[in-house]
């Protein structure tokens, strides 16, 4: 890990399953990530006005809801709109294959779904943070 990266993890929506969340933020936190959880009900527009506020270099959204299709591509939206383009987009939950590949084509870095392991998670996070630090300082 080149710096110590803050990750922001939320909870979009009605969903009000949060345990998954709470064990995300804890590994990567274990793993060397300074987490932000913002709990529970969090509307994408909260979501991106607290990655603004805490300077965020990635934020992490849990649905289970199956809202994904809406919440994520507003979530991406309104980080543009505050000019947060290089934060990295990543999430989890119940997601069909066929929405991952259009999530990732709209921005989403990752979609992480049920059995994914917390290293491959951290992993992949901190692999794709310090590329996007290697490309600002190159």
């Amino acid at each position: 890990m080149q710096r110590r990266y803050r990750v922001v993890i939320a909870k979009p929506g009605l969903d009000g399953h949060d345990r998954g969340a709470k064990v995300i933020a804890r590994a990567l936190r274990d793993a060397g990530f300074e987490v932000i959880y913002t709990g529970l009900h969090q509307t994408p527009e909260q979501i991106a006005e607290t990655t603004l506020q805490e300077d965020a270099d990635a934020v992490g959204l849990s649905l289970l809801s199956g809202a994904h299709m809406t919440l994520f591509p507003r979530i991406i939206e309104l980080l543009g709109e505050r000019g947060l383009n290089d934060v990295v987009v990543f999430g989890g939950g119940i997601i069909p294959e066929t929405d991952i590949a259009a999530l990732k084509e709209l921005g989403v870095g990752a979609l992480f779904t049920p059995g994914a392991t917390l290293v491959s998670i951290s992993d992949w996070l901190e692999s794709a943070l310090d590329t996007r630090e290697a490309s600002v300082a190159g």
